[in-house]
């Protein structure tokens, strides 16, 4: 594992890491992220899946985007969402592989 001096670690980036863990945090929320993987979902997939109701899937994607975890784009009608960074993936891998071993 690389050795990271603290003293290079900016604050700003420390926050922007601490809320998106938080934002991640949230059983529905990380539950989203596991059903989005690496693929682009309309929101309505992801609401199939996950098994809750659009609005509350939706306000969950809001933070998400918020917190610049997910994307989303227009394509007529549908809100395409999808992970922003692979590392996101990585981190959730690693998450999984720690608290979930098969």
């Amino acid at each position: 594992m690389n050795e990271v001096n603290p003293l290079t670690i900016k604050e700003e980036n420390i926050e922007k890491a601490s809320k998106a863990l938080k934002a991640m945090g949230h059983p529905l929320r990380l539950k989203i992220l596991c059903v989005l993987g690496d693929n682009e979902l309309p929101v309505m997939d992801i609401v199939s899946r996950v098994g809750t109701t659009q609005s509350n899937i939706s306000q969950h994607i809001d933070i998400l985007r918020e917190k610049e975890i997910i994307v989303s784009r227009r394509d007529g009608s549908r809100i395409l969402c999808k992970v922003r960074d692979p590392q996101i993936l990585n981190l959730l891998e690693a998450m999984q592989n720690t608290f979930c071993p098969v």
